[in-house]
């Protein structure tokens, strides 16, 4: 899928020091921790929690969060619609990244076990 050139400058620009807090209120109010929430991008994103923390401290954007991250290689097996959009058809690869941590972030909120959010290929 498409998203538009504007959509994905938007969303390339959000900071994780804005964003983090809402991803964190959403799972503490479905009762999940923050701890199981680092865990979740950290599989994404390979940051440790003292790194991501200095990140959300820098406020960096999302285009920085994930040019210094090493994304997983199972990422492409998180498929589903957030948003709006399927993100395995999503073309842009910031934005699908973007997407994907969305996806994550609300699999952890709507109660999933971590065990299948971490996805694996076995």
């Amino acid at each position: 899928m498409e998203t538009s050139s504007e959509h994905d400058k938007r969303i390339a620009n959000l900071t994780l020091g804005n964003v983090y807090p809402l991803y964190l209120a959403k799972v503490t109010k479905k009762n999940r921790t923050q701890e199981e929430l680092n865990k979740v991008i950290n599989w994404l994103t390979g940051y440790n929690e003292e790194k991501l923390q200095s990140l959300i401290d820098e406020n960096i954007t999302f285009d920085q969060f994930f040019r210094l991250a090493t994304v997983n290689p199972n990422a492409n097996l998180i498929t589903g619609v957030i948003c709006g959009y399927r993100v395995e058809d999503i073309e842009n690869e910031l934005t699908r990244n973007i997407r994907y941590l969305d996806k994550l972030v609300d699999e952890l909120a709507k109660g999933r076990k971590i065990e299948k959010i971490l996805r694996s290929k076995t």
